[in-house]
C-alpha cells in the first residue's frame, strides 16, 4: 500500500484585507520544506474542514478588523463557536496553534485573534504552540517570521504525540476487536484519509505560490542601485523621477508573459475575493474651498442595478489602478511597451524567504455617507485628496494612489465650490469604478429609536454621520408615532468658511428636529473674545460634561466617534474618562473601567483610522 510520508496540518486563515492570506500561504509553502502538508482553507468554508472530528493539529492565522472585531470572513465561524449551548469540554481533542494580525494605534489589538483564542480554550482546546500577536504598526514581520520559524518543530513534536497516541489506541483497538469484532473501523479512517489526501492535492492546486497579475496592477517600491534594468531591476536614475519601481535580484523570482487571449484564472483573486460591482459615478462635489489647507470631495455612485446593500455605518472598498502615466513609464524604460495588456506571472521561487516583493494593491476602504432609504440606489462618499509634497527624499510631489486616481477621474464632472449637494440636476459621467461592501458588525445607528445618541466626527470624520442624520429623518417621515431619542453632533474643521463640511445639511437637519444638537469648532479661526473658544471636538465634549454623563450612565445612550485615532479620537477618550471621573466622584482608574464597560456593551464605538 502505497502512502503519503508527509504529514498533515489543518491550516485556516480568516483576513479582511488579504494579509493573513498571504501570511498562511507562505506557511503553505514552507510546510513542504519541513515534511509537512498544510490542508489551507480560508476560515469561511467551513464545508471544507471540521473542527468538531479534526484529529490533526491546527493553525489558524487570523487578523482583525478597525472596531476590533474578527474579519468578515470569520463571522459566520465566531458565531459558531460562541453558541453558549457548547459544553466545556467540545473541543478537548483539538490541538491548535494561532497567529493574530493586528495594529496597536487602534484601541482593540488583535482582538479577532484574542477572541477566537479565548474561546477555543474555553470550550477545551489546547495550544501545541504558544499564540502570536502581530503589531502592523511597528513591523508585522518582527512577530510573524520568527513565529512561523518556530512553528515547525512545534507541529512536528505535535504531530509525534499524536502518533504515539494513535498507537496506544491501535494496540487499545485490536484488542477490543478481538472481544468484539469491528472490522469496519479500520476501513473508515484508512477511507477518511485518503478523503484527507484528495482535499489537499485539489487545494494545493488552488493555493499555488504563483502570483499572477496585469502589468498595471503591480505595486511600485523602492528601487536598488547598479542594477541593469529588467522587469526585476530599476536603474539608478529613477530614484530621482516620480517613478519608483520593484527592484529585485533576478534570482528570486520567475517572469512569463500569459497574453491577452482568455480569461486569467487568477486575476480575480487578485481584485478581490469578495464581490465586486462596477458602478458608474453620478455626481462629485467638492465640499472645500480652493484656498483650503485640505481638498474634500463627495463622489455620489449608482448602485440601482447592483444587489450591493449597506447600512449607515457600513463602509466598502474601492479597487483602483496604479498610475497610467506611471505604468506607461516603466513599460517604456524595461522596453515593454507593448506588452501593456499582457498578463504576468509572477513566481517566487521555492526557498526565498521573503514573498512580499510584488503585493498586488490593496483596495481602499471608506466609510459611507449616505442612507439607502433616504436616497435608495444612491451611495455617497467623502474623501480628502491625499498629498504628498516634495521634498529632499521626494523630489517629485504625489498624490494618493487611490484618492488621486478619484479626483482625477471625476473632475470632469466636479462641481467646484459647493459646500451642499443640493446641485442642480444630476451630471452624468460614463466613468464607473469597481467596489466590494465592508459591512461594519457594530458601528450602525441604536436599534431602540428612542436611545439617544452622541456622534463625535471632526472632519472628513462626519461621513458616516450623514448617513446616519439622513436615515433618521427618513425614519421620523415615516413613524410619525415612534418616539425618538435626542441627537448630538460635535464637529470640528480648520476655518468656518473654507472646509465647514455639510454646514447647509446639518442646518436642516437642526430646523427639522433630526439632529438635537450640533456643537462646532474651528481650530485655526482667530478670535477677539475674552475667553478662548474651544478648539477641538475634545474641548467641547468638556463643556457638555454634564449631558455626555447623562446620555452614558442614565439613559444608556451610544457614542460614536468617526475620524483620526492619534490626534483625536485618543483626545476624546480622554475628555470621556475625565468626564466620567468628575461627575461620578471616582477616580480615574475607575472612570477608565466604565469606560471599557460601555465598550464591551458596544455603545462606545469608534470608526477610527491612523
Amino acid at each position: 500500500m502505497c502512502c503519503n510520508s508527509k504529514r498533515r496540518f489543518l491550516l485556516l486563515y480568516a483576513t479582511q484585507k488579504g494579509q493573513a492570506k498571504a501570511i498562511a500561504e507562505e506557511i503553505w509553502q514552507q510546510a513542504g520544506t519541513h515534511g509537512l502538508e498544510a490542508d489551507m482553507h480560508c476560515i469561511s468554508e467551513m464545508d471544507k474542514y471540521n473542527l468538531e472530528t479534526e484529529k490533526d493539529p491546527v493553525v489558524i492565522v487570523i487578523s482583525t478588523t478597525g472596531t476590533g472585531d474578527p474579519p468578515d470572513t470569520a463571522r459566520k465561524f465566531v458565531k459558531k463557536i460562541q453558541d453558549s449551548t457548547l459544553p466545556p469540554d467540545h473541543f478537548a481533542h483539538l490541538q491548535y496553534g494561532l497567529l493574530g494580525l493586528g495594529d496597536s494605534e487602534y484601541m482593540f489589538f488583535c482582538n479577532g485573534g484574542k477572541t477566537v483564542d479565548r474561546r477555543l480554550q474555553e470550550l477545551g482546546a489546547q495550544h501545541f504552540y504558544d499564540t502570536g500577536l502581530a503589531d502592523d504598526c511597528v513591523g508585522l514581520e518582527l512577530v510573524v517570521d520568527p513565529w512561523i520559524d518556530g512553528l515547525w518543530l512545534a507541529l512536528k513534536e505535535a504531530l509525534l504525540l499524536q502518533k504515539e497516541k494513535e498507537g496506544m489506541n491501535n494496540v487499545v483497538d485490536a484488542v477490543t476487536s478481538s472481544l468484539s469484532p469491528a472490522p469496519h473501523v479500520v476501513h473508515e479512517l484508512n477511507l477518511s484519509s485518503e478523503v484527507q489526501n484528495l482535499k489537499l492535492e485539489d487545494e494545493g492546486a488552488k493555493s499555488s505560490d504563483v502570483l499572477s497579475q496585469k502589468v498595471d496592477d503591480i505595486n511600485l517600491v523602492t528601487p536598488a542601485r547598479n542594477t541593469e534594468p529588467s522587469l526585476v531591476n530599476s536603474i539608478p536614475p529613477l530614484s530621482q523621477s516620480a517613478l519608483n519601481i520593484p527592484a529585485l535580484p533576478p534570482e528570486y523570482i520567475e517572469v512569463q508573459f500569459q497574453g491577452t487571449h482568455g480569461e486569467n484564472p487568477h486575476l480575480s483573486s487578485l481584485i478581490s475575493e469578495e464581490t465586486t460591482f462596477e458602478v458608474p459615478v453620478t455626481k462629485a462635489v467638492q465640499l472645500t474651498r480652493e484656498d483650503a489647507i485640505k481638498t474634500a470631495l463627495l463622489l455620489e455612485l449608482d448602485i440601482s442595478d447592483t444587489v450591493f446593500d449597506y447600512q449607515p455605518g457600513d463602509a466598502f472598498c474601492v479597487i483602483c489602478p496604479n498610475n497610467a502615466n506611471e505604468v506607461e513609464e516603466l513599460l517604456h524604460i524595461l522596453g515593454l511597451s507593448e506588452k501593456g495588456d499582457d498578463f504576468v506571472c509572477i513566481k517566487v521561487k521555492q526557498g526565498t524567504r521573503k514573498k512580499e516583493h510584488l503585493p498586488k494593491l490593496q483596495a481602499r476602504s471608506y466609510s459611507v455617507s449616505s442612507s439607502n432609504l433616504y436616497q435608495p440606489g444612491r451611495l455617497c462618499f467623502v474623501f480628502n485628496i491625499v498629498e504628498f509634497p516634495a521634498c529632499p527624499a521626494r523630489p517629485v510631489s504625489r498624490k494618493g494612489v487611490c484618492t488621486g486616481w478619484l479626483a482625477e477621474l471625476v473632475s470632469p464632472l466636479l462641481h467646484p465650490n459647493k459646500n451642499t449637494l443640493d446641485t442642480k440636476g444630476e451630471s452624468f459621467s460614463t466613468e464607473k469604478i469597481s467596489i466590494f461592501p465592508r459591512p461594519n458588525n457594530t458601528f450602525h445607528l441604536p436599534a431602540d429609536p428612542s436611545v439617544p445618541f452622541m456622534m463625535v466626527g471632526p472632519g472628513t470624520g462626519i461621513s458616516p454621520f450623514i448617513g446616519f442624520l439622513q436615515h433618521r429623518q427618513k425614519l421620523r417621515e415615516q413613524h410619525t408615532d415612534w418616539e425618538f431619542g435626542e441627537t448630538w453632533l460635535f464637529f470640528g474643521c480648520r476655518h468656518q468658511d473654507r472646509d465647514y463640511l455639510f454646514k447647509d445639511e446639518l442646518r436642516c437637519f437642526l430646523e427639522n428636529g433630526t439632529l438635537t444638537h450640533l456643537k462646532v469648532c474651528f481650530s485655526r479661526d482667530s478670535s477677539t473674545a475674552e475667553v478662548a473658544p474651544p478648539k477641538y471636538v475634545q474641548d467641547i465634549i468638556r463643556l457638555y460634561a454634564k449631558e455626555v454623563a447623562r446620555v452614558l450612565l442614565e439613559e444608556k445612550g451610544y457614542f460614536y466617534i468617526c475620524g483620526d485615532k492619534k490626534h483625536m479620537a485618543d483626545g476624546v477618550s480622554d475628555a470621556v474618562v475625565e468626564i466620567l471621573s468628575m461627575e461620578m466622584e471616582a477616580d480615574r482608574l475607575e472612570a477608565m473601567k466604565i469606560l471599557a464597560m460601555l465598550r464591551e456593551e458596544k455603545r462606545y464605538l469608534q470608526d477610527v483610522w491612523s
